[in-house]
């Protein structure tokens, strides 16, 4: 039969590889909520700028003589999406840099190990580039001048 210290030893010690396993998939969840953030956003910011680029084209031919609405209604979505965006991401940046902190507080009282590393996210850095292509893309609608002209 097993002494009661070395029962309390791996008690603690599965213990504490579920609590290390619970900060991964805490992590995980919150690289999904940016995922939903980076959708939604792309979903804004592309149809906003083809809506503005089908009616910029149309008043080039002379089809239609005004395309402001259709034009502002699209710079709308896509500035839309770049806010939501931003604020995906800053929410994101403070959960994560929250979520390290508690991790290394638990892990300087001995709570859990930490011996996996926490990465940057894969995520967090496609979003960026997103909001990279969608300011680009608003320089460009409101400018007239960019990649995307």
């Amino acid at each position: 039969m097993a002494s009661p210290d070395l029962k309390f030893d791996v008690n603690t010690e599965l213990a504490a590889r579920r609590t290390g396993m619970s900060f991964q998939r805490t992590r995980m969840s919150a690289d999904r909520t940016l995922m939903s953030v980076i959708r939604t956003s792309l979903s804004l910011i592309g149809f906003g700028f083809t809506i503005a680029q089908v009616f910029q084209k149309l008043r080039d031919q002379d089809i239609i003589t005004k395309a402001a609405a259709p034009r502002n209604f699209g710079l709308a979505l896509v500035g839309l999406g770049i806010v939501m965006l931003v604020i995906g991401i800053i929410y994101h940046l403070q959960f994560m840099m929250g979520l390290r902190h508690l991790r290394e507080s638990m892990r300087e009282e001995g709570l859990i190990h930490g011996e996996t590393i926490f990465p940057v996210s894969f995520t967090l850095v496609t979003a960026l580039v997103l909001l990279l292509i969608g300011v680009a893309a608003i320089m460009s609608m409101v400018f007239h001048v960019g990649p995307f002209e």
